[in-house]
């Protein structure tokens, strides 16, 4: 019997890496310029029934026939990408815990069902994707919903999901945004740390096994900074005037995203910017994971004046310091110190950095930092929980952290993303958002700050199981309101599933077994019982 990482590793070879826009070339641009279909994703990830060399020079020659029929010829040589059904029904009479743990069989794909020549890319191991249009494993998601797989003893679905992100390094040198083709020149937040503890503290793997695919990580995200002089950028790195070396989010394309290819260019097209730099900060944007916010804004009610390049997150540079404290960590226990103390001591000059760029001590926040306006954003948003998250916050600023949520993000469902109402985008007022709500829970308790913390977590758990008794389902974000709502903005509609929502619900629930979402029933309000 072949050892499915084998038969992975043949598929690969033979993997399609060209994104579809490559591949498809004018083809693809009239299909999505033209919406054939509604969402731009629905082309990106078909799959076609014949080798696309024949399918594009079968369109060449008959795209200029008087009764040439565009769809027509999309739906003879395409098939919409779709997993086979599960059957799913929600039960009355589930809890919301047993309801999530009856969910992971659905949101589970293996390696058998990618289908060839398409944009999807082949893994070794089973995995889960988020729900909805989201069929594919994702990066950062998948960190959240493993909270929840461990809850529900899911563990050998855990150690699949950590050999494929390892695989997945290993293979194209970085985690991509997603295991699709379009994908491949971006990451999304780098969390891969985080998971080898996940891993190392539920008995999964040494933490250590991963070191060399945690070393090339870190190696992609600094690309380049090893030549930069002081006012200089590469790919993700900018070099300060006083040298320090800070992160922003990248991608390698200047072009319109295969995945939201007409999109793109309406944004672009409003923007009065070269095309092509509108198209990169959108692509960064997604890379960010907060795709798209007034975070990434000049004007927060206009995509089209996005300036992710230009920005220097807080949450990410966090996530590297983490990165660069874990290799300094897993090399000592590996008995290399020389690479402990340079990993060490890139960790200190970056929380030096980050607490001289993007701390704001007055207001007592963690800010974006205009790199490029030599200037630190004043618009606050839920990122600034993420060094209480990574432990890279002193005391003192976490207290002011803390006051600062408690004032200005704290909503009725939890924590707010941004104070941003009105911009059309999803991560702003009124939607919150699992991982954000987590990141903060955690980082408050880190610090002692538990009053915070749990009123954040009674009350995001009052607004999923809320619409978990109206409704059925768990969805992607919600609207922090007393009372249910769909929560709205962005690019595509509410997506239904949703595996960080079900990580990190199932999480909160087993932390909390008294609170009232423990009683709640699928369709069945609590003053119906």
């Amino acid at each position: 019997m072949v050892d499915p990482f084998e038969k992975a590793l043949r598929k690969v070879a033979g993997a399609d890496t060209l994104s579809p826009a490559d591949r498809y070339q004018e083809f693809f641009v009239e299909v999505q310029m033209k919406r054939i279909f509604e969402d731009s994703k629905t082309f990106a990830d078909c799959a076609p029934k014949r080798y696309p060399e024949q399918i594009l020079d079968a369109y060449r020659s008959q795209r200029s026939r008087p009764d040439f029929d565009l769809a027509a010829f999309v739906h003879e040589h395409f098939s919409v990408f779709e997993f086979e059904p599960r059957e799913f029904v929600a039960d009355p009479d589930n809890t919301l815990e047993e309801h999530i743990d009856r969910l992971w069989p659905v949101l589970t794909r293996s390696p058998t069902e990618h289908p060839p020549r398409s944009s999807l890319l082949p893994l070794p191991y089973e995995y889960v994707v988020p729900g909805g249009r989201f069929t594919e494993m994702y990066y950062w998601d998948s960190y959240f919903t493993m909270l929840g797989l461990d809850e529900s003893g899911q563990c050998e679905l855990m150690q699949a999901m950590a050999d494929n992100f390892a695989y997945l390094i290993d293979t194209y040198g970085h985690v991509p945004n997603g295991n699709r083709s379009y994908y491949l020149s971006r990451s999304q937040p780098p969390v891969f740390a985080l998971m080898t503890d996940l891993f190392e503290e539920h008995g999964i793997r040494r933490a250590s096994d991963y070191l060399p695919q945690l070393r090339k990580e870190h190696a992609f995200w600094m690309d380049g900074s090893e030549v930069l002089r002081p006012g200089e950028s590469h790919r993700r790195c900018v070099c300060m005037a006083d040298g320090v070396l800070l992160n922003r989010y990248w991608d390698d394309r200047d072009t319109p995203r295969d995945e939201s290819y007409w999109e793109d260019v309406e944004t672009a097209a409003r923007s009065g910017r070269p095309p092509h730099h509108v198209y990169l900060d959108l692509r960064a944007g997604a890379e960010s994971g907060w795709d798209f916010s007034s975070r990434w804004l000049d004007d927060p009610s206009d995509l089209s004046t996005i300036r992710t390049t230009r920005l220097l997150p807080v949450d990410l540079n966090a996530f590297l310091y983490k990165l660069e404290q874990q290799i300094a960590r897993l090399s000592e226990i590996k008995g290399d110190h020389e690479s402990a103390a340079h990993f060490r001591e890139r960790a200190d000059r970056r929380r030096e950095g980050i607490d001289r760029y993007l701390w704001n001590e007055e207001v007592g926040a963690y800010f974006d930092y205009d790199w490029q306006r030599d200037v630190r954003r004043e618009n606050l948003t839920a990122a600034t929980v993420v060094p209480l998250f990574v432990h890279l916050a002193t005391a003192e600023q976490a207290a002011k952290v803390e006051r600062i949520v408690r004032e200005r993000l704290l909503a009725p469902g939890g924590l707010s993303t941004t104070e941003v109402s009105g911009s059309g985008e999803q991560w702003d007022r009124p939607n919150g958002w699992a991982p954000l709500q987590w990141m903060g829970i955690r980082g408050l308790q880190h610090y002692g700050h538990h009053d915070l913390a749990i009123e954040i977590e009674k009350r995001w758990l009052m607004i999923v199981s809320d619409l978990f008794e109206r409704e059925s389902k768990l969805v992607e974000k919600y609207v922090l309101r007393p009372t249910a709502e769909h929560a709205g903005g962005g690019e595509y509609p509410l997506q239904d599933g949703f595996g960080w929502t079900n990580g990190v619900t199932r999480k909160l629930l087993q932390e909390d077994p008294k609170h009232e979402a423990h009683r709640c029933r699928a369709g069945r309000c609590r003053t119906e019982d």
